[in-house]
């Protein structure tokens, strides 16, 4: 699980995307904002174990 606080929801989105561009991840769709605080947070879940195909790699087990 991986908690990301940051500025705005763009920042936060391209935080995940990065991420997710790594390792299988769960989709997010908001962000949150608490009363008082500055910023917005995102949490996403994700698995290391879980290789994706890219440049010069296969997937699979």
């Amino acid at each position: 699980m991986v908690d990301v606080a940051a500025a705005d929801d763009e920042t936060a989105f391209a935080f995940h995307a990065a991420l997710a561009a790594l390792w299988a991840t769960t989709g997010v769709e908001r962000t949150t904002r608490y009363p008082g605080q500055s910023g917005v947070r995102l949490r996403c879940y994700f698995d290391l174990r879980q290789p994706q195909a890219g440049p010069g790699r296969t997937a699979g087990p």
